[in-house]
């Protein structure tokens, strides 16, 4: 096993790790079936794609796993990133609350529908990584890089942020919270903060990106935005 897969793998074991403590500490119970599921979801998701880029794209899992803020190189990415990461924890926190208070119930078929939601946007992200070797988890431009507007990019000019936006928003249903989804609404802004600041680097760095932007007119949602 190559570094890199080593790399990838106690990236993704930590994450589940994360997680868990974010979910059954809040609820103060193990005894929380959804969040095992959810867990055990979005692991399997996640190690199906990585494994995939081990076998098909070394590049562009190299580019995945130096993530996070201190992988920005622009300044107000930094900050937008770890905005990201509180509303990201705020979430499975609140859904974790939910959970323990019994503030809402929510029946079966919408932990159902929250877990596929999360399978869901998990495949569009593996379609978007099929695409495009060059989705990195940084804002950048590479030396050969070039634009990309077939696939999904035929759709949206953000489909990796449209099919995470799909994940988050099942991510409390898959809880079986409902005051989950209002914690949705911080990560839904920083997402569209994050989009519209990559596209004015984009449209200064990324040859042909502002004929593209006319080409394709919504960001993250067909039809709406």
């Amino acid at each position: 096993m190559t570094d890199l897969n080593k790399k990838a793998w106690i990236g993704l074991v930590s994450l589940a790790f994360v997680l868990g403590l974010l979910l059954f500490i809040p609820a103060w119970s193990i005894n929380y079936w959804q969040a095992w599921v959810y867990i055990a979801n979005f692991f399997g998701c996640s190690a199906v794609v990585t494994i995939y880029l081990m076998k098909h794209d070394t590049g562009l899992l190299q580019r995945r796993v130096n993530g996070g803020p201190a992988a920005e190189k622009e300044k107000t990415q930094k900050v937008i990133q770890s905005f990201a990461q509180i509303a990201f924890i705020a979430i499975f926190l609140v859904s974790a609350f939910d959970h323990r208070f019994g503030w809402s119930h929510t029946a079966l078929f919408a932990v159902i529908g929250g877990n596929v939601l999360i399978t869901t946007g998990f495949y569009i992200v593996f379609l978007v990584f099929k695409e495009n070797t060059f989705t990195s988890a940084s804002i950048e431009v590479a030396a050969e890089q070039q634009l990309i507007s077939t696939g999904p990019y035929a759709i949206v000019r953000h489909p990796m942020y449209s099919g995470a936006l799909i994940l988050l928003i099942g991510s409390p249903l898959a809880l079986g919270s409902w005051w989950g989804l209002l914690a949705c609404i911080p990560i839904a802004a920083v997402i569209i903060w994050r989009l519209s600041d990559e596209e004015n680097f984009l449209s200064k760095n990324l040859t042909g990106y502002k004929e593209y932007r006319g080409k394709v007119k919504y960001r993250l949602i067909p039809g709406v935005f």
